[in-house]
């Protein structure tokens, strides 16, 4: 029979038609364009959502490794002292958005766990390619740890979580701890990451449902490691997939829908890490494209989602 989308989600998706079918067309490696796009979509999905009365937020700075600023905001319930937090790294195809982009998902994720997050504004390419971005989220993370005591946060139950191009950086950061002998990280949260610099061929059977299409990743991993994207010479760091040793990374949750160009590397992911003994939750949603949870946050599949999330955050 095929792929087919979720009826719910379907429905829901429609109402976006007109908007989605309105967004300028990118040849490979048009990264104006997408950022443009991105912007257009990210404000039409977050229309008319309530931020959460109940979470606050402060901005807060470090250095990256060219002494530059790189920007971090803190998100709690204004009543808590919960213990864990985890630091957050946005999505974005590695070339788009900001933290402030991201203000309302966090906050969302704040309200209904109570788990602080820590966002950081890491750099983006091809202005800023690898190693930038990723060592920005590893300052990040070290900042997390150094003002724990003053944050009330056990460092011992810290993790780390992203979605799509934020969930592969989470990833590499994981790796990246570990190979520094770094700060120790409890749990490892990824949404439908991105991971893996070859993912550049179509699969027809995915074509006719995709919105981040392989042009869009093919243009996001170039700008991020130029003319050594598909190499045998790529790290772990910039792309996880290209990980040979999982061993003492932290436990794992992978999230991603069926209909995702991520899905194949996100699943073999899931496989290296238990092969290795990495504790894993691997969650392959059916009928649902890349984020569909932003499209259609009430429906059936995303609230299952979310509420497994939620579920994952509280036990770190």
């Amino acid at each position: 029979m095929g792929f087919y989308l979720d009826s719910e989600f379907s429905t829901a998706l429609g109402k976006y038609a007109n908007l989605l079918d309105s967004l300028a067309e990118a040849p490979i490696g048009d990264i104006d364009t997408r950022r443009k796009n991105g912007a257009v979509l990210t404000q039409a999905l977050f229309h008319g959502h309530t931020f959460p009365a109940d979470v606050i937020f402060q901005n807060f700075a470090t250095r990256g490794a060219d002494h530059e600023e790189v920007q971090l905001r803190w998100y709690r319930k204004a009543d808590s002292n919960p213990g864990s937090a985890i630091l957050y790294i946005h999505g974005g195809g590695l070339i788009c958005h900001d933290i402030s982009r991201y203000d309302l998902v966090l906050a969302q994720y704040v309200a209904a766990s109570g788990v602080p997050l820590l966002s950081v504004n890491y750099r983006k390419a091809p202005e800023f390619p690898y190693p930038t971005p990723i060592d920005d989220c590893y300052r990040g993370l070290v900042w997390l740890f150094q003002n724990a005591q003053e944050l009330s946060i056990d460092p011992t139950r810290i993790g780390v979580m992203g979605d799509s191009a934020g969930g592969g950086l989470a990833a590499a950061l994981t790796i990246m701890a570990r190979d520094k002998k770094g700060p120790s990280l409890a749990r490892q949260l990824l949404l439908y990451p991105m991971l893996d610099d070859r993912t550049v061929t179509p699969d027809p059977q995915l074509l006719p449902f995709i919105t981040w299409t392989y042009e869009d990743n093919l243009t996001g991993w170039t700008a991020y490691l130029g003319n050594q994207v598909g190499s045998p010479s790529v790290s772990p760091h910039a792309a996880p997939a290209r990980l040979q040793d999982a061993r003492d990374l932290p436990p794992a949750f992978i999230d991603v829908g069926e209909l995702d160009i991520f899905r194949d590397e996100d699943m073999q992911y899931a496989r290296l890490l238990t092969d290795a003994g990495v504790s894993t939750e691997l969650h392959v949603r059916p009928g649902v494209i890349h984020s569909w949870e932003l499209f259609a946050p009430d429906i059936s599949i995303s609230q299952r989602a979310f509420a497994d999330r939620v579920r994952v955050m509280q036990e770190i």
